[in-house]
């Protein structure tokens, strides 16, 4: 008799034990490939730059161009990321990224910034630095269990000094010039919104794909537009590695008298690593 009572609670045992294993199996199974509640990404950015600058003055001859006027070429940059998903589909999070330029150049052609005149034949330092710093909001509309669509709000800050400065110096016609200098600054908030999405290729958390487009047209003030895409490969429970392209970057904050205007666009490669907790 006790022998099969001790049978049967075994037998009831092993029957427990088995459809707990099957029921979290499943769970298991129906789990997000992209579940997480921290994730940082940071990356390396090849960028390719283009654009100008204004000044306040009204004396001022046009923009700066930033390639052809001060000789800024491609750099390289890091950007970083931090998202905390605090419910399964609503995410914090904030983006930074620096850009600094610096060149060495003999001017082609004289111009005018913040009511200094640069002469051509003239060898000038100029400097760009913008530090871009972004909060903001996601919400996925849809997830599944290979991937998401989110839609996401932020506030881009971007935040930039430029600098152009010329010693005294003689230049190629025999003519001597004074110490020239010239710098300005500006503050300028953007908010922005888009999509984002992420979609595993795989019937594993493998490979996968990513990308957002975020952008606002802000009229008399400015806008922005920006779009990245990449692939990413899982490497293990808590990274992977990620290679991509931004296709486009472009920022105009047009200028006024007491700020000066800025048009901006970028380009290029980025790899980086996620880290997933």
């Amino acid at each position: 008799m006790i022998h099969r009572k001790l049978h049967t609670t075994l037998s009831g045992m092993v029957l427990f034990a088995s459809l707990t294993t099957a029921a979290f199996s499943q769970v298991v199974l129906k789990e997000d490939f992209d579940n997480y509640h921290l994730r940082i990404d940071t990356a390396w950015y090849y960028s390719d730059p283009s654009g100008n600058i204004h000044g306040t003055a009204t004396t001022d001859n046009g923009p700066v161009d930033l390639q052809k006027d001060l000789g800024f070429t491609s750099y390289s940059t890091f950007s970083g990321k931090a998202d905390w998903k605090f419910t399964r589909k609503n995410h914090l999070y904030v983006t930074v990224t620096p850009f600094n330029f610096s060149r060495q150049k003999v001017l082609d052609r004289t111009f005018t910034f913040q009511g200094q005149t640069f002469n051509a034949g003239l060898t000038t330092s100029s400097s760009l630095d913008t530090l871009f710093v972004a909060p903001g909001y996601q919400y996925d509309i849809i997830r599944r269990r290979r991937g998401h669509l989110g839609i996401a709000l932020q506030m881009d800050l971007f935040n930039t000094t430029a600098k152009i400065n010329a010693a005294a110096q003689v230049t190629g016609d025999g003519v001597h010039h004074n110490a020239v200098s010239a710098s300005g600054s500006l503050l300028a908030p953007i908010p922005v919104a888009g999509p984002d999405f992420r979609l595993y290729l795989t019937d594993s958390p493998r490979v996968f794909i990513q990308g957002n487009v975020m952008g606002m047209y802000l009229f008399g003030y400015g806008n922005f537009v920006a779009t990245t895409g990449s692939v990413g490969i899982t490497l293990s429970k808590h990274f992977a590695a990620l290679a991509g392209y931004q296709l486009a970057s472009h920022l105009v904050v047009k200028d006024t008298t007491d700020r000066i205007g800025l048009r901006f666009v970028q380009k290029g490669a980025v790899v980086g690593l996620q880290t997933s907790f």
